[in-house]
């Protein structure tokens, strides 16, 4: 398996205030890695630093092999994200959007058709895809964005509370989507605070606490960890 995320060191700070305090980690190609932690323990602020949108004081991010602080653009090429309250271009419709968001990233129309065939019936919104994005659902914006996150066929796929608003059919779409994201040798980095989703998806987890990792379990390895994964989350922060 090769190297998809490797965080090395990682400090930042707003003002006076540390929020992120050193933390170090690896994930792989073919790995489901979770990334948990209650509001407010540098959970969001990490990921903001690992796809570019927020700097960091100290440290160094690596995407796919690329710096994001040295090679941004090369570092953001590889990589899909979806952040938890779905970001559309309203004004056009879903298969504009998803046309635009594949021209971005420069992939052949054949590509782009087969991609755009392939999830638009996953996610049960072929029939919709001819309709402004404005008179979308939440939950069908957030099916264009999680499309969107992969038309492109990246090798890396973060995704920050994706089950927020999403029902059970779509939720359950999403479990096939990483599934089968990972059975392509894909790399997915999830932070939720649905522990059952985590639990189902994972293959190794990192609880935080105060700007530091306190926990990097095998779930795969140790079953009682999967098993027991809501106590162990929830005995970190009754300390």
């Amino acid at each position: 398996m090769g190297e998809v995320i490797k965080i090395q060191n990682l400090y930042k700070s707003y003002g006076d205030k540390e929020v992120i305090k050193g933390i170090s980690l690896t994930t792989y190609s073919g790995e489901v890695f979770g990334f948990l932690g209650k509001n407010g323990v540098g959970k969001s602020t990490t990921i903001d630093c690992m796809v570019g949108i927020k700097s960091f004081n100290k440290g160094e991010i690596f995407i796919n092999g690329y710096s994001i602080t040295k090679k941004p653009i090369e570092a953001k090429k590889t990589f899909g994200y979806v952040n938890s309250e779905p970001l559309c271009y309203e004004t056009m419709t879903g298969r504009e959007y998803l046309a635009f968001i594949a021209s971005i990233y420069k992939i052949p129309n054949k590509d782009f058709k087969f991609y755009l065939n392939k999830y638009s019936l996953m996610f049960d919104i072929a029939n919709d895809l001819d309709r402004l994005i404005k008179e979308y659902s939440h939950g069908m914006k957030q099916k264009i964005s999680l499309i969107a996150s992969v038309i492109f066929n990246p090798k890396l796929l973060i995704l920050d509370e994706p089950t927020v608003g999403l029902d059970v059919m779509v939720a359950n779409t999403l479990n096939n989507l990483i599934l089968d994201l990972k059975r392509n040798n894909k790399g997915v980095f999830v932070t939720s605070h649905n522990i059952d989703f985590v639990k189902k998806v994972c293959d190794r987890v990192s609880i935080i606490n105060n700007g530091r990792i306190v926990y990097l379990l095998d779930l795969d390895k140790r079953n009682d960890y999967r098993q027991n994964l809501e106590n162990i989350f929830l005995s970190v922060y009754s300390k």
